[in-house]
């Protein structure tokens, strides 16, 4: 009967996992960091959101408030960074340029991971997985400077499992393969715990463990149509992919997105509109240029703020309200225009706002719009190029503002231990002694 559960699929796909990325950018230009913990801080510096493998294994938990672990974890000798995201895209972006180099197919899955189709390549057998792994992880750390971790097996959720177990390879440090093999399946799947399952989550996990299963080869195990009755479709696919069986296809064009949010919690409350007003259009011009970067129009503007629920002595006061276009736009003076006739009017005064964000739904194409009988559609085409002019010379960073902008700029928060933009600044070049 075991023997029947798996599939014999001959193709094998690789998952590119960057090993503590946010953490592995920071070391790349300071060697002298190579065994120190490191953790990187979110926006304003409130909690860790990052950690090196040195931090992991100092006690430092995911999302500890930083006021917290601070005394201890730097009397140790850590170091702490905030949160730099222009040198973290940048170097995604090289990295996942390296690895379209690799395979003909690759489907970037977040900033630090993607898997590649290696239907290309002759890897039937453990030694050519482990060789390509070998290579791939060798360029990418001296070409780009970034440690990763690679799995490689016939379906992503087994690339998932390898990828975890690489964690724990001592023969190939980092890589991990799973073939075809029935045997090698089993034995892989018998190693990795039940909540370690891609797309298992916590009351997931608890309900599978309750049921019995304790590791992800139980799941594999388990009756099909029974998942699927009392658990559902998604988790019908996780068993199937366990067995080898390829449901989940690689997505080289994900969809576009269908909302796009653009919030900061604040460095100092705000009880003031004039003050909140010029930060909220710094929100919004960032909305819009992500709009425009995902090729979308937008047909409804969204303005909240809100009271931190952590004050409890203050008064309370959180709200939202939309606002919409008269056509589809991805023109900045629109939104602009949308946030000036909505925040006013949520806007209490007496209250100390803690956060505020812009909130962009319902796209369009911007290569499929519906004009109106009489409007100007040459006027739209001159807008558009405007726009991405504008893009193209804030690309490395703002250099034109709109005159309703924050004057200290998108960036007003807190971030006392910012590394310098080493790969996107010019002022901020490293430099050599």
């Amino acid at each position: 009967q075991q023997q029947s559960i798996y599939t014999n699929n001959m193709d094998l796909l690789a998952l590119v996992d960057c090993e503590n990325f946010y953490a592995s950018c920071e070391r790349i230009f300071r060697p002298d960091l190579k065994k120190v913990p490191i953790v990187v801080l979110s926006n304003n510096d409130g909690c860790v959101i990052a950690r090196s493998k040195e931090s992991k294994d100092f006690g430092i938990q995911m999302g500890a408030p930083w006021f917290k672990v601070k005394e201890d974890f730097l009397k140790s000798g850590g170091q702490v960074f905030s949160s730099n995201f222009a040198l973290y895209g940048d170097i995604s972006s090289r990295v996942m340029n390296v690895l379209s180099q690799m395979s003909k197919k690759i489907e970037i899955y977040s900033i630090d991971e993607a898997f590649l189709d290696l239907e290309n390549l002759a890897l039937e057998s453990h030694d050519a997985a482990n060789d390509f792994g070998v290579y791939c992880r060798n360029i990418v750390k001296q070409w780009v400077g970034i440690p990763v971790r690679i799995g490689i097996a016939p379906t992503k959720t087994l690339t998932k499992v390898a990828s975890y177990l690489a964690k724990q390879q001592t023969h190939h440090p980092g890589i991990f393969s799973i073939t075809n093999n029935q045997k090698d399946i089993e034995t892989a799947l018998k190693r990795v715990p039940i909540h370690q399952v891609w797309g298992v989550g916590r009351r997931l996990n608890k309900k599978l463990s309750d049921s019995g299963m304790k590791n992800a080869y139980d799941l594999a195990c388990s009756n099909i149509p029974l998942i699927r009755k009392k658990y559902s479709v998604v988790l019908e696919r996780t068993v199937r992919e366990l067995r080898g069986e390829r449901c989940l296809a690689m997505d080289e064009n994900p969809a576009p997105k269908k909302q796009i949010v653009v919030s900061r919690s604040f460095a100092n409350k705000i009880s003031d509109l004039n003050t909140l007003s010029p930060i909220v259009n710094d929100f919004g011009v960032r909305a819009c240029e992500k709009l425009r970067k995902e090729g979308q129009l937008c047909s409804k503007v969204g303005v909240f703020i809100r009271t931190s629920p952590f004050r409890t002595q203050d008064r309370q006061h959180q709200t939202i309200k939309f606002y919409t276009l008269h056509q589809p736009s991805d023109d900045t003076r629109d939104i602009l225009s949308s946030i000036r006739w909505i925040l006013p009017k949520i806007f209490r005064h007496g209250f100390c706002y803690a956060k505020a964000g812009v909130m962009l739904s319902q796209f369009t194409d911007e290569n499929v719009l519906q004009y109106e009988l009489f409007e100007q559609i040459n006027g739209a085409r001159r807008n558009n190029q405007l726009m991405k002019t504008l893009d193209k010379i804030n690309h490395s960073s703002t250099q034109v503002n709109f005159a309703s902008q924050s004057k200290i700029g998108f960036t007003a928060m807190r971030r006392a231990n910012v590394s310098p933009r080493y790969t996107t600044s010019w002022f901020e070049l490293p430099t050599v002694n």
